[in-house]
């Protein structure tokens, strides 16, 4: 099949073509590049799916032309977004890259003829402070990131009521891995604690808990989509661990896997945080068969030695 991942430079959607492509599916990426962090980091992801054979066109899906590049895709992965819990970056980048770029991305799969499946990527976000339920309660987002990937989310599967759009969507919950964002809790932690520097925590985080799901287990939900995907059709699924620890516990296994403690720097509590996360993945597993098994300590291991080997030299 020939499979378009949208993101395909960032953490999730490189893996994700790279598995594709090694499963022998004709695939093709789009990247927008943005400066959200370090963009050397997002080439070094991409130099490594490109050497897989893989295209990866730059494009920006909220204005560049994208009929060509659709053409003949039978499944579509919609990665790209504007990510992240972040008070410096205004509500109206969120819209722009969330709903709007989400819409004209939709518009013109609607035109592919022979498209299967249209996985739009969503997030535990958009639940709101607690992520504990099932797909079918009602959403409650608390922070610009989580309201405009539910509305992106729902003009997707408001296309799918009405127009006979074939689209799904996944909800993920807190991935992690090599790869992941500079951004995020564990890279920035392996960096203090190797680099001997203080990790900014933000008040009352100790104590927030999260399904915090290994990469090999949420690819895992997104290739069953693949293989179940007439059954998707119209539906929500949430992929995640259902292994839930606090940010203390997982901040503890990674000062026991470098042997070293944390240097705390204290923060105001930040707005939008949510408070626990746990994926209800019964439905999942119903559908999909899917069951996450990487247990955080396996997980944890895996990211700390990848940032260790293959990122904490290059940026220091």
């Amino acid at each position: 099949m020939k499979i378009l991942v949208t993101g395909a430079a960032g953490f999730i959607g490189s893996h994700l073509a790279q598995k594709l492509k090694a499963l022998g599916h004709d695939v093709i990426g789009i990247d927008c590049f943005t400066e959200y962090y370090d963009r050397a980091l997002k080439e070094w992801n991409a130099a490594q799916v490109k050497h897989d054979g893989i295209e990866i066109l730059t494009l920006d899906l909220a204005e560049d032309p994208l009929e060509d590049v659709l053409e003949g895709c039978d499944v579509m992965y919609h990665f790209a977004a504007q990510p992240g819990n972040s008070t410096k970056t205004p509500f109206e980048v969120y819209l722009r890259n969330n709903i709007l770029a989400t819409r004209r991305l939709a518009e013109a799969a609607m035109r592919v003829a022979d498209l299967s499946c249209f996985v739009n990527v969503a997030t535990s976000s958009v639940y709101g402070k607690q992520a504990t339920e099932p797909e079918s309660v009602a959403p409650q987002p608390i922070s610009y990131y989580g309201v405009t990937k539910l509305a992106a989310e729902q003009l997707v599967l408001a296309f799918q009521r009405d127009k006979g759009f074939p689209a799904c969507s996944v909800r993920i919950f807190s991935v992690y891995g090599p790869r992941e964002r500079p951004d995020k809790l564990y890279p920035k932690l392996i960096h203090s604690i190797l680099a001997g520097q203080e990790f900014p925590l933000f008040e009352g985080s100790l104590e927030h808990s999260r399904s915090f799901t290994y990469i090999d287990d949420a690819l895992q939900g997104f290739l069953a989509i693949l293989e179940h995907r007439d059954a998707c059709l119209g539906e929500i699924f949430n992929i995640g661990s259902d292994i839930e620890i606090t940010t203390g516990r997982g901040i503890e296994i990674v000062e026991n896997i470098l042997g070293e403690k944390t240097k705390f720097a204290m923060k105001p509590k930040r707005p939008g945080d949510q408070l626990r996360t746990r994926a209800n993945i019964d439905k999942a597993r119903r559908i999909l068969g899917y069951e996450p098994r990487t247990a955080p300590e396996e997980g944890l291991q895996a990211e700390v030695e990848w940032y260790a080997n293959q990122v904490f030299e290059k940026i220091v």
